[in-house]
């Protein structure tokens, strides 16, 4: 829908061995679910993963969910076809690499360990249907399923900002979710670093949620700097927002599939 967006994919389709292609996972994926220990990929997505792989450079999962849980709901272990596949965790501080299957993690931050407490009561208090996610750094806490999801969210708001900042904490807020993690990394850094790492020659990225909104930033800033580039938006009713601030809007994680395979197609 844009003149850059019809640059960068120009670009991936001219030295696909050239282009970096990374999509996010809830909600990019993988469809959004009640239960985030069910947020299982979607039927197609690792069929067209697998047919895209081979045929581009490098191909990533950026999420901020530990990168072993990515995997695990992704299926991502044990393909050949995606012996290349990275997935940066935890908004790029983890690393798990297919060819390996080696995991890299920093330290538990104190400030986790600190808030663990603290948040389970908390989401206690805050009443039915409210789900604290432990996903080892980073503490996730879902309303989703409360009787009032947008009100329960919005109420949490305040108390989840202080008690991040009191403990040097970041807070990241995306689709019924409040997430309080380390500061210093968002899937923009890591999107950029990876690009870097890999001289990728042309970028694409997916995603869905208010966290994406980082990396949609950093593929402006890669096209700034002559890498062109592809935003697109896995879309929902409930982040309407990011579909004016990136170049291709598709239906849901059916949608990336579909987009994943269709350019598979187009490399041949």
């Amino acid at each position: 829908m844009t003149e850059s967006g019809r640059e960068g994919l120009a670009a991936l389709l001219a030295r696909p061995e050239g282009a970096l292609v990374a999509l996010d996972f809830d909600g990019t994926l993988a469809p959004i679910v009640n239960d985030p220990e069910r947020a299982y990929a979607h039927p197609d997505a690792l069929p067209a993963l697998a047919r895209l792989a081979p045929r581009i450079g490098v191909l990533a999962i950026i999420t901020g969910r530990p990168a072993e849980v990515a995997v695990r709901l992704g299926g991502f272990a044990g393909h050949p076809e995606l012996a290349g596949l990275t997935v940066l965790g935890a908004y790029g501080a983890e690393r798990w690499d297919a060819a390996s299957g080696a995991l890299h993690r920093p330290p538990p931050h104190p400030g986790i360990a600190a808030a663990r407490a603290e948040l389970a009561a908390l989401v206690e208090r805050a009443g039915p249907g409210v789900l604290l996610e432990d996903k080892g750094n980073a503490l996730a806490v879902h309303t989703r399923t409360a009787p009032d999801a947008a009100g329960v969210f919005a109420a949490l708001r305040e108390p989840l900002t202080e008690l991040a900042a009191r403990l040097g904490l970041a807070l990241e807020p995306g689709r019924f979710v409040l997430e309080v993690r380390p500061p210093g990394m968002d899937k923009g850094a890591a999107l950029t670093a990876l690009a870097r790492e890999k001289g990728a020659s042309a970028v694409l990225y997916g995603g869905d949620d208010l966290g994406d909104l980082a990396a949609f930033d950093a593929v402006a800033k890669l096209r700034e700097d002559g890498v062109p580039g592809v935003r697109v938006c896995s879309g929902s009713t409930e982040v309407a927002e990011l579909a004016a601030v990136t170049d291709l809007t598709v239906d849901g994680p059916g949608g990336i599939a579909a987009l994943l395979s269709a350019l598979a197609r187009s490399i041949g």
